[in-house]
């Protein structure tokens, strides 16, 4: 490492939670416990922020190191925008929204551009990195060994070949119980659901991948090497908790808390197997608890 960029590394850690913050929903967060609504300029200032950032990584030499995350980030934001201004035209909105949507459009509706989100960042990140396996878009060692974690039972010698089927099963449970038992489940609607099934797995699965891609991979392939695994880690934890709280099921602090618990365990999946199919199947259970019981609910109306 060149000595003459030591003295600065303690910027950087800092400087990538400032960069987490702006993009985070802990702004969206404030605003709406603060005046009740979110306003609709808040993403463009976001964004705005995250150019501003990366303006600066471009030009500080101690920050260059954070220049990938900055980008990560920014285009992350712009696709966002994207795919809300999509979503708001007329002609998306009388196909895919409305009453008369049914439940595979209308959540079709909203998957097709979350995936061109994913798409935007897989893109970025394929450009800084070059190679799948930098940026986990493989399946990596699914019999990996798994860090010991005394508070969670793992021991040294363990295999995510037998944890990983563990959490997943856990993180299903952990999240059916308060769903089902807050369902009030119309006559019948158990029944009319049973058609939607299919359709639910099918986007638990496609929520699983875009939300790896966008909210893991984009932190975990260009953070550990400038901040630390651990610091990288705790950034996870927080951007995927706070981007819960507002639309989590559950929402609020409890549903931040439990995604935060998941989004460490997804993480930890993440960077010990070096690859996608674990962090997405242990994410991928407790979504088809959610999306079946989405399914219920529309089946009642």
């Amino acid at each position: 490492m060149d000595s003459r960029r030591e003295p600065h590394r303690p910027l950087l850690a800092p400087a990538a939670w400032s960069v987490l913050i702006v993009f985070s929903d802990l702004p969206d967060i404030l605003w709406s416990h603060a005046a009740g609504v979110v306003p609709p300029w808040l993403p463009w200032a976001k964004a705005a922020a995250l150019a501003a950032g990366l303006i600066a990584c471009l030009g500080w030499r101690a920050l260059r190191p954070l220049l990938p995350f900055a980008l990560v980030m920014l285009a992350f934001e712009l696709a966002l925008r994207a795919s809300a201004a999509l979503q708001a035209t007329p002609s998306w909105r009388a196909t895919f929204a409305g009453d008369a949507a049914s439940f595979t459009r209308g959540y079709f509706g909203l998957f097709l551009p979350d995936l061109g989100v994913a798409a935007a960042v897989l893109a970025v990140l394929w450009w800084i990195k070059r190679r799948r396996s930098d940026f986990f878009l493989v399946r990596g060692d699914l019999g990996a060994p798994i860090e010991p974690v005394r508070w969670l039972g793992i021991r040294s010698g363990e295999s995510w070949r037998r944890f990983a089927w563990i959490f997943a099963a856990v993180a299903g449970l952990g999240v059916a119980i308060p769903t089902f038992l807050s369902l009030r489940v119309a006559p019948g609607a158990l029944l009319r659901a049973a058609p939607l099934l299919p359709a639910a797995v099918a986007f638990a699965a496609v929520n699983a991948f875009t939300e790896e891609v966008y909210f893991r991979a984009s932190l975990l392939a260009t953070l550990p090497e400038v901040v630390g695994r651990r610091q990288a880690q705790l950034m996870n934890v927080a951007l995927f908790g706070l981007a819960h709280w507002l639309y989590g099921s559950p929402p609020g602090l409890i549903g931040a808390a439990m995604t935060g618990f998941l989004a460490f365990l997804l993480g930890k999946a993440m960077l010990e197997t070096r690859g996608l199919v674990w962090p997405w199947f242990i994410h991928f259970v407790p979504d088809v608890v959610i999306f079946a019981s989405y399914a219920i609910v529309w089946a009642g109306r």
